[in-house]
């Protein structure tokens, strides 16, 4: 399990510019998903919170948290690149679903937004965090 654990933080070498980058980006995209899309679920900056939508029929407590833990909790830990690829997973089951089901019939226009965050979270996924991030911290220790 510690071994998986590790290569699922380890980050493939670059140069320093890419590593930037790398946290450029993700704290860009990690905000973004939290600011645009978090706080609305927990009713900040609305006068009445965001209703989640419920495509694949779980429990409504269930899918409520897993849409907030993952619209506000797992940014963090991309933002601090901590068990980034791993934060990285629940994201994308959110912004996939959103794009494939809730979305897929939808004008391009409207569902672009989950198609753009899908992206965006695949590229954190295969790239790892970077060499500025918690996890590059800790598997070189």
């Amino acid at each position: 399990m510690k071994k998986i654990l590790l290569l699922s933080m380890q980050t493939n070498p670059g140069n320093t510019l890419s590593h930037l980058a790398l946290l450029f980006f993700r704290i860009a995209i990690a905000s973004e998903l939290v600011v645009a899309h978090g706080f609305k679920k927990i009713g900040i900056g609305v006068a009445v919170a965001e209703t989640v939508p419920n495509p694949l029929g779980l429990p409504e407590a269930l899918n409520q948290a897993f849409a907030i833990g993952t619209n506000v909790g797992m940014p963090l830990f991309i933002v601090l690149g901590l068990l980034t690829r791993i934060a990285v997973l629940p994201v994308l089951a959110i912004t996939l679903t959103g794009y494939f089901i809730v979305h897929f019939n939808d004008p391009i226009l409207v569902k672009d937004i989950p198609f753009m965050y899908s992206v965006s979270f695949l590229l954190i996924a295969f790239t790892g965090a970077g060499k500025y991030s918690l996890d590059y911290y800790f598997t070189q220790k």
